[in-house]
């Protein structure tokens, strides 16, 4: 997913990360544990916490993509495979919950082999 195609302004913009995932923004502003007005307001979508639930989203996506091959099948993974050691919790549950950082710790744990 490059970052640049998602991007307008060097802002984070949500129709094109909507587009690529082949999604509505509404579902994206859900999976990031946002109201979909979030992504329908231009002042909303500037917001810092906007902007950095966004940020969170393709930064997740971008790790595991290599792995799976394709942005869509990365996304798949992010809303549907429950984590071991987060009581089955999904990446998507995690950073709806404001816990992306944890995410990304889990994501380069497995790729140094610790949960190998």
């Amino acid at each position: 997913m490059m970052i640049s195609q998602l991007a307008d302004g060097g802002l984070f913009e949500p129709r094109k990360i909507a587009a690529m995932l082949r999604t509505s923004s509404e579902e994206v502003a859900m999976t990031v544990g946002l109201g979909k007005d979030a992504l329908q307001r231009r002042t909303r979508i500037r917001s810092d916490k906007t902007q950095r639930r966004l940020r969170e989203l393709v930064e997740v996506l971008n790790k595991v993509q290599p792995r799976f091959g394709s942005d869509l099948m990365a996304y798949a993974w992010y809303r549907s495979e429950p984590l071991p050691g987060f009581d089955g919790w999904t990446a998507m549950r995690l950073v709806q919950d404001g816990k992306a950082q944890q995410v990304l710790d889990y994501i380069d744990a497995v790729d140094a082999g610790v949960f190998a």
